[in-house]
């Protein structure tokens, strides 16, 4: 029988919370530390602090060094800009602990961040250990599910997807990324900031480009 995969999770705002009881019911995986950097949460049970229905024995801790000690993987769940989160997936990979994150721009960063992400593969080949960005949308939605589904045809020459929800059921930061509850002249303005933008659509669309082969313009 397999060992179970040591899950060291990192990070644990509103997704990260939300993801918790997914992993711990997940057959084959095994939490065995948490790390976040909010005084409040320091201490704290994860299951407490999670949506979860009661303690997982598991003391959250801001020290990242100290929740990798015993992890074969890192589920990070952070931030969504690939130069905000490097650091932290150096720190990682300096230990010897594959990642999976849901950092929107981690998902297919070749074209957009060439540089930093060749950086990253460095670092992943000399530690031995994998690095992959994946999550609901980037990682199935948008890119993956619609990449699949052009194998039952002969020739694809455009794809158009298109995603409508209700965001006022989402988390607050999910919300505040997308403007929710600013005037219109507030929301132009952070658009033409590119403050305001769909994280991980462009990394969406060179993932389609690069599996069908395409060249983009």
């Amino acid at each position: 029988m397999r060992s179970p995969i040591r899950i060291a999770q990192i990070g644990l705002g509103p997704l990260g919370q939300m993801l918790t009881p997914y992993l711990a019911k997940r057959s084959g995986i095994e939490i065995v530390s948490a790390v976040d950097i909010d005084p409040s949460k320091t201490g704290r049970d994860l299951g407490e602090v999670s949506q979860c229905d009661q303690p997982l024995g598991i003391a959250i801790t801001d020290d990242l060094d100290r929740g990798l000690t015993d992890a074969d993987l890192a589920v990070v769940t952070t931030v969504s800009e690939l130069q905000r989160i490097a650091p932290t997936l150096k720190e990682i990979i300096d230990q010897g602990v594959n990642i999976v994150s849901t950092c929107e721009e981690l998902s297919y960063p070749w074209t957009t961040q060439p540089e930093l992400s060749a950086t990253i593969d460095t670092w992943a080949k000399e530690r031995e250990v994998s690095v992959l960005g994946t999550g609901i949308n980037p990682g199935f939605l948008m890119d993956f599910l619609p990449t699949a589904a052009t194998g039952v045809c002969h020739t694809v020459q455009s794809i158009r997807i298109e995603r409508i929800q209700d965001a006022s059921a989402r988390r607050l930061p999910f919300q505040q990324k997308i403007g929710a509850g600013l005037t219109v002249e507030e929301f132009q303005n952070l658009v033409a900031q590119k403050k305001i933008r769909h994280v991980g659509l462009t990394e969406s669309m060179h993932m389609i480009a690069a599996r069908l082969g395409w060249q983009l313009d």
